[in-house]
């Protein structure tokens, strides 16, 4: 069994718990908080020791992995300190807000031989998992256009002042948009070669940005947009779109997968689910903790989220210039 802390106990981190709770190769042991009476209120419901400061956490001999939820902008440093604690990490995206800090990351975990998975939920959500089979099969041929939207309102709840500034890791491209990136750029199942970006901030009084488009061409020949909005007034869309040359595929967190052929759309069976969001976690962590136990490469490497936060990058550079950013080197 998989002992595990969680260091970021806020909305998020409760649902990292709740999925938890539904595993039994996995125990929560610990969890951090720097708020004293939520953290209290956190470990009263799902239990495990409470700690203030992430590194008793990590000095805990009882915690064998972790699973990072703090602002984007503390990732490196508690991931850092983490993987020379030897603990095994599940750090929530993005990976980080530089690639400086991604391959510090990368270098702590290589030298303390943890294993580290990067929190890309959309891999593991029942729509997207049963679209990237019905791709790799090749009942669709090859993804030759892909259009990513996600359309939400911006400040929810959980919106905090980091969210607010590029420097921190905020804005809607690098906190929700990135989303759309990651599942587009994982079913394409290929590397971005080139980014031509326009990111702006339209809706809200805030320095980060809170709308954006991105075309994006990859190195197997297809080519994808992502819409990245958080609006102030407006309703939700949540879908993915991919053009193959066998056909075409529509997919949404709740409604589902539909293929298009023979001029007429379909519904696939089994890919609708009331709770993605919940259903999406117990699979993620199920997916980390067989890494773990099988001492196997997890299913979201470290290499394949540094890719994600490259294009994020050079998104901004893209639109903060007004030209097409060529990258360079290869997604693992």
């Amino acid at each position: 069994m998989l002992h595990v802390g969680i260091i970021g106990a806020g909305s998020y981190g409760e649902a990292h718990a709740r999925a938890l709770a539904e595993i039994d190769a996995v125990r929560l042991v610990a969890a951090c908080r720097t708020d004293e009476a939520a953290l209290r209120e956190f470990v009263g419901r799902f239990g495990g020791k409470g700690y203030t400061d992430y590194c008793d956490l990590l000095a805990d001999p009882g915690v064998q992995a972790v699973v990072i939820a703090t602002p984007h902008h503390q990732h490196t440093a508690i991931a850092e300190a983490a993987a020379a604690a030897g603990k095994h990490i599940l750090l929530e995206k993005p990976m980080a807000s530089t690639l400086a800090e991604c391959d510090r990351i990368l270098q702590a975990v290589d030298r303390a031989g943890v294993k580290l998975m990067v929190g890309h939920v959309n891999h593991f959500a029942p729509a997207y998992e049963l679209a990237k089979q019905i791709l790799d099969s090749g009942e669709l041929g090859e993804v030759v256009l892909g259009v990513s939207t996600m359309s939400k309102f911006w400040f929810e709840p959980n919106r905090r002042w980091w969210h607010l500034k590029r420097e921190t890791g905020g804005g809607m491209w690098m906190t929700a948009g990135i989303h759309c990136l990651d599942r587009l750029t994982w079913l394409i199942g290929s590397p971005v070669r080139s980014v031509a970006a326009h990111l702006a901030t339209r809706f809200h009084d805030q320095e980060a940005d809170d709308v954006g488009m991105i075309f994006l061409r990859y190195a197997n020949g297809a080519a994808g947009t992502v819409v990245s909005t958080g609006y102030a007034v407006g309703a939700p869309k949540h879908l993915t779109e991919l053009t193959c040359t066998r056909g075409m595929m529509n997919i949404d967190y709740a409604a589902g997968v539909y293929i298009g052929r023979d001029e007429r759309w379909q519904a696939v069976p089994g890919s609708v689910c009331d709770d993605w969001m919940h259903e999406a976690l117990i699979r993620e962590w199920r997916g980390f903790i067989r890494a773990v136990a099988e001492d196997a490469e997890p299913p979201v490497t470290g290499a394949f989220a540094r890719h994600i936060i490259q294009v994020v990058l050079a998104a901004q550079q893209s639109s903060d210039l007004r030209q097409e950013v060529i990258l360079e080197g290869d997604a693992g």
